[in-house]
Formats: structure tokens, C-alpha cells, sequence
């Protein structure tokens, strides 16, 4: 780590500037990148799937919303990074560009930033804008394990979709999106881990659309296309934003993405036979964790891989979170170590998922203890269920968002508060191609105010942490339908995880559509 911060201070002093912006992402700007291709990791070692950082001559700041506050502190070197952690509601931008003095110059990246994200910068303090990276090197992203899916699973064909966005002869639309990019296609990808979209970039035209899996061919075709070619400055990164020129014509939300957030009938008949399969898989999981003795977090992920292949999964959807005791406390912990081996009184989270033949990904969270549980487990897991069966059964008015169910969540925690534990990320995410999407959102973002539609699929998740003892997180993935919210997930609650005499009647009611084991 040494040698690479000496090295990009080298070429910070060659660029003349003063900050440096170092991403997490790609140049698609995918939240689960790889490592490998992960140049905020490569200078920090953090290996969360999202937050950036921010290098100065003197320091390295490392940005991290409350899902990471724990798993970052026990990764970076603190001699180096220093770790800010972003509290529910704040702006990783805002703070980040309160770093930086005026008069200033921030370098960033073209190709791993959106078009919107640079705008905000520039607005704020002078910019440069770098075409390479110097930690990592641009990777091309030609793939070959494409599938193409039936209509049977996607309810739309790939012209039927074309259509549908009423294009005129001189307009165009550049999608550089890859979950657009996989949708509008109608294709997948399993080759790659914990995804299934392709790699590509795509231009629609009125009556036809065009895939690109070469930089230099999509370069070549996009500057000589004399068309307004319409672009959805969040998705698109400033490189190939800078392409288009005076032809650009920014969308303020890309048709595709509104398409795609309100799934077709055979899509939700599609998600119904994934979350029954996950429902099994997870089952299994849960009687191999109370039969056995001697297992570890890591013998339970593979265990859980297994049963998930074993009920036709082609890929998982993310990497397993199979956390013990205190590192359930981490939201988003992903070792599932060999050495955490699972005792008598044990509580183990488990927040998995995977994609089946239609490429859609299932997510659920579920938690068990091995033997007894204690009062305090009992307490938390039983407050998390109240507060999931209160969100899960809102009545959904035409204007009804996630921000108003996440607020109302918020709400319930903090008048029934339990000493230490916090909630601290929101409620939940759009599902489809990729395990979060948007819209919609259950949380305290500005995406989250936008109204729920007609075969939005989302999770709705609560959870409560503290890191000295553990967390509890109860997710069903759902979808609205006539107006309500059905669960995909019918996996029945623990039982002897219920304090039955801080359920009130009408939960306890509410509780039955699930049931208990």
C-alpha cells in the first residue's frame, strides 16, 4: 500500500492537483465490482461493495455509510486511512468536497464518475478531469457467455421494448447502463460472480438498437451518429459523455429504467418460482445449522452455495452473508470465516440470494440461534419482526413512497428503543437484474420519494445492531400487486426467537400469513 500511495502522490504531483478522487467502481459505474478492478480497494483494503476515497498530500480519507462503520475500521490500516463514517441522511459528496479547500484542484476520473456526479463537483471546486487511472488499468469488456431469455421469462421482446420508448427517426438513446443494457436485450450473463448482466453498451434507434462490446467500435460509431442522442447523466460516465457533444440531450430519467422497475406478469411469475427455491435453499441451511455441531460461517456458505445449486440456481446473486454473534453486527460482512465455529447459543445471520434461469435476483435475510436463545436475542429479533409486519402491511395509496414506510420506521425504533442497538441503513431496494435497483427505494434518499408502481419488486428489511453483542436483519423481498404488498418469501419465523408478549393482536395476526417454526 505504501508504494502505490507514493505512486499516485507522484502522479498527482505530475497532474497538478491537490485531491485525488479514487473510486470503487468501473466505467459501467456497477455497484458490486470486482476487486480486481476495484482501485479504492487496492489503495485502502477495504473490500466493501461501495464508498471512496479522497487522497491529499498528507492523507488518505476513506468514505463509508453505516452498513461498513465496523467492517471498515477492521480493514484499513489507520496509520493511513482515515475512515469517515457517513451517518443515515448524509451525502457522501457533501462531505467530500468539504474537504477540499478552496482554490483547490480535485482530480477525478471521467470514466469511473457519472456525468451528474462530475457536474456537482465542478459546481464546487476546480476540477480535472483524468481519462486514466493509474491504479488501475482500463479492462476491456468483450464477454461470450451470453444467453438470450425467452418471452416466457421476460413478458417482452426485445422490439416489443423498443417500441414501447417511441423514438422518433432522428433521435437516439445511448444506454451504458448494464442493467438496461441486459434488459432491454433481453440477455444474461452467469459467467461473471454474483451477477447477471452483460457487458456491453447500447444505442436505440427509433426501429432497431445497436450492442457494442468494443470500446473503439462503440467510440467510432458514436461520434459519427447524427441523431439527438438522448442520455441519463447518473448512468453514463463523463468519458462517454464528453463523446456525444452538441448532440447530447439529457434525460431527466431514463425511460429504460422506469420500464424495467415495474416488472412484467411472467417476470413475477418468474420471481415467485425463484423465492420458493430460495425458501428451500435457505431452509435446508437453517436444519444443517441445528443438526450439526462443529460448523463453521464458512462449512454454512458452502453449504448454502450447495442447496442453491441444487434447487437450479445458475449463479448466487451476491456474496452470502453468513455472520456469527458479533459479526452479524456487520451488515454487510462477507468473510464467513473457518474459524468462526458455531457454538450452543449461537446466533447466525444468513443474507443470501441467487439468480435461476430468468436472471432476476432473489435476496432474504434470516436469523437463528443454535440451542437457547437469550432474553436480549429474544428482545431484538422480536422488535426487528414488529417492525417488518407493521412496513410490510402499510396500506399503499397512489402517493404512498418508500421514503414515508422508512420514516414510519424510524419512527417505531426510536420509540421502542433498546439500549446500544441502532438501525443505521434504510429499509430496503428495488429488485430485478441487479440485488438493488432503483426505483424504487425504502429509505431517506431523494429516489425514495417517488411513488410506488403497479410490479415494483423491493425488499423490505429492518434491522437492529450492536457491535458488542450481534444484529438481527429480517428481509423479505416483495412486490406490489392491486395495490398491496405480497412477500415473494413465505420461509417461516423462529418461533422460540418470539417474545410472544411484545406482539400485540394485530401483529400477531399479521404474523400468521407467514407462520412460525
Amino acid at each position: 500500500m505504501d508504494n502505490l500511495l507514493k505512486k499516485i502522490r507522484e502522479f498527482m504531483v505530475e497532474e497538478k492537483i491537490d485531491f485525488l478522487l479514487v473510486n470503487s467502481t468501473n466505467e459501467f459505474l456497477v455497484e458490486y465490482n470486482t476487486l480486481a478492478e476495484n482501485s479504492r480497494y487496492h489503495l485502502t483494503g477495504f473490500t466493501g461493495s461501495t464508498g471512496d476515497a479522497l487522497v491529499s498530500k498528507d492523507n488518505v480519507f476513506l468514505f463509508v455509510d453505516g452498513r461498513y462503520h465496523i467492517q471498515a475500521d477492521q480493514e484499513v490500516d489507520h496509520n493511513i486511512v482515515t475512515v469517515v463514517k457517513l451517518q443515515t441522511g448524509q451525502s457522501f459528496l457533501e462531505e467530500m468536497l468539504n474537504k477540499i479547500p478552496q482554490d483547490s484542484v480535485l482530480g477525478v476520473f471521467s470514466r469511473k464518475n457519472s456525468q451528474a456526479t462530475v457536474e456537482k463537483i465542478q459546481a464546487r471546486v476546480k476540477t480535472k478531469l483524468l481519462s486514466v487511472d493509474p491504479i488501475c488499468e482500463d479492462v476491456n469488456f468483450k464477454e461470450s457467455a451470453r444467453e438470450v431469455l425467452s418471452c416466457g421469462f421476460t413478458g417482452k421482446s426485445v422490439e416489443e421494448k423498443i417500441s414501447e420508448l417511441n423514438l422518433k427517426e432522428d433521435e437516439a438513446i445511448l444506454v451504458t447502463n448494464l442493467e438496461e443494457v441486459s434488459y432491454i436485450f433481453n440477455m444474461r450473463d452467469f459467467s461473471v460472480p454474483f451477477s447477471s448482466m452483460i457487458k456491453a453498451k447500447v444505442i436505440v434507434l427509433n426501429d432497431e438498437a445497436h450492442l457494442f462490446e468494443d470500446q473503439s467500435e462503440f467510440e467510432d460509431y458514436i461520434k459519427t451518429l447524427n441523431k439527438k442522442i438522448f442520455v441519463d447523466k447518473i448512468t453514463i460516465n463523463a468519458y462517454d459523455y464528453s463523446l456525444i457533444k452538441n448532440r447530447v440531450q439529457d434525460m431527466a430519467t431514463s425511460p429504460i429504467k422506469k420500464m424495467k422497475s415495474c416488472k412484467t406478469d411472467a417476470e413475477i411469475s418468474h420471481y415467485i418460482d425463484a423465492f420458493n427455491k430460495t425458501d428451500k435453499a435457505v431452509l435446508a441451511v437453517r436444519e444443517y445449522i441445528l443438526n450439526n455441531d462443529n460448523i463453521s460461517e464458512y462449512d454454512i456458505a458452502q453449504k448454502l452455495e450447495e442447496e442453491f445449486m441444487k434447487n437450479g440456481a445458475k449463479s448466487l446473486s451476491f456474496n452470502s452473508i453468513v455472520a456469527k454473534d458479533q459479526n452479524s453486527a456487520l451488515a454487510h460482512y462477507s468473510k464467513s470465516s473457518k474459524n468462526e465455529i458455531i457454538g450452543n447459543g449461537s446466533l447466525v445471520l444468513i443474507d443470501c440470494g441467487a439468480y435461476f434461469e430468468g436472471g432476476l435476483a432473489t435476496d432474504i435475510t434470516r436469523v437463528f440461534v443454535k440451542g437457547k436463545p437469550t432474553e436480549l436475542q429474544k428482545q431484538v429479533y422480536t422488535t426487528v419482526l414488529k417492525a417488518f409486519l407493521r412496513a410490510y402491511n402499510t396500506k399503499i395509496e397512489p402517493n404512498t413512497s418508500g421514503f414515508e414506510i422508512d420514516s414510519a420506521t424510524r419512527e417505531f425504533f426510536d420509540s421502542n428503543k433498546i439500549k446500544g442497538f441502532v438501525f443505521n441503513h434504510g429499509l430496503g431496494h428495488g429488485i430485478g437484474i441487479n440485488v438493488h435497483e432503483a426505483p424504487p427505494n425504502l429509505g431517506k434518499s431523494e429516489i425514495a420519494k417517488e411513488p410506488f408502481k403497479e410490479n415494483m419488486c423491493f425488499t423490505i428489511e429492518p434491522g437492529l445492531y450492536n457491535a458488542e453483542h450481534f444484529g438481527v436483519r429480517l428481509e423479505n423481498s416483495c412486490y406490489l400487486k392491486n395495490g398491496k404488498i405480497n412477500s415473494f418469501v413465505h420461509l417461516p419465523y423462529e418461533n422460540k426467537l418470539i417474545d410472544y408478549s411484545i406482539l400485540n393482536e394485530q401483529e400477531k395476526k399479521w404474523l400468521e400469513e407467514f407462520g412460525v417454526i
